[in-house]
């Protein structure tokens, strides 16, 4: 059964945190992308071989689901990183990380600003690493850099349309309309200052990236046209020892257009680790 929980992030803001599981098993805590909330981990939430065998933690990042809405700090990578640091203190013993889009920027601010304390393994899902122009790791697909002004606009007669089509081009496969819709209106949930400040950041993460020292799985769909597939090579170059796995003709939500093989390679890498860092 899933709970509702919250936990205080930098400056007291408030964290919704979705939690199944036993909490003396193993955790994994899911950090979702731009204008996305913990409802994107629905697949593995309902996955009983993910949560008869791990603690499962999905967050909803301030300014985005039922988390606050702070007036700032959307381009601080110590506010990202005190965030998921809460996130961790309330998982209470070291986790997998597995981001997906910017929550893999997230992460890695996390990675950034407090080293590897209580992280076990990293799943980089669909995920940017970095963010700005000439940054590979924040390479962008056409989807997102083609209407990029129109997701940002306060008129809704600009931005829900586009928003409308950028929620159908999540997946290769389309998805029925109920669900479009539902990822709509949490784009929507997203106040327009917070989806722009969002992108208010030029941010390099090549030292970072080096410097993990955990298992790491880094998933991208060949057919994702919100993050370009050069953005998951880079990151996977740059990370020692990572695995790079395509997931074919998939696109930028592979945890929910292949459920199954996401959760697969999930298990493996958690299996992988030794839960040893502090």
């Amino acid at each position: 059964m899933t709970q509702l929980e919250f936990v205080a992030g930098h400056g007291g803001t408030r964290l919704a945190v979705r939690v199944a599981g036993d909490p003396a098993n193993p955790p994994v805590v899911f950090v979702h992308g731009w204008a996305r909330c913990a409802r994107d981990w629905a697949a593995q939430f309902a996955d009983p071989a993910l949560t008869e065998r791990f603690r499962l933690l999905a967050v909803d990042l301030r300014g985005h689901g039922e988390s606050g809405v702070s007036a700032d700090g959307y381009d601080d990578p110590a506010v990202w990183a005190a965030d998921l640091a809460a996130v961790l203190g309330l998982a209470g013993a070291p986790a997998v990380l597995v981001g997906s889009s910017y929550g893999g920027l997230v992460i890695t601010d996390y990675l950034r600003v407090r080293g590897p304390a209580g992280v076990a393994g990293l799943v980089l899902a669909g995920a940017v690493t970095e963010i700005g122009a000439g940054h590979p790791g924040g390479a962008v697909g056409p989807l997102l850099a083609e209407r990029m002004r129109d997701y940002l606009s306060e008129d809704p007669a600009v931005a829900v349309p586009a928003l409308a089509r950028l929620a159908e081009g999540l997946t290769a496969e389309p998805a029925p309309g109920p669900v479009v819709q539902r990822r709509l209106g949490e784009f929507l949930l997203v106040p327009p200052r917070v989806r722009r400040a969002l992108f208010r950041r030029d941010l390099g993460s090549a030292e970072v990236l080096a410097r993990v020292p955990v298992p790491t799985l880094v998933v991208h769909g060949t057919a994702d046209r919100v993050v370009a597939p050069s953005a998951a090579e880079y990151a996977a170059g740059k990370i020692p020892g990572a695995s790079l796995r395509w997931f074919q003709a998939v696109g930028h939500l592979p945890f929910a257009e292949r459920a199954g093989e996401f959760g697969q390679a999930l298990r493996e890498l958690a299996d992988s680790c030794g839960r040893t860092t502090t």
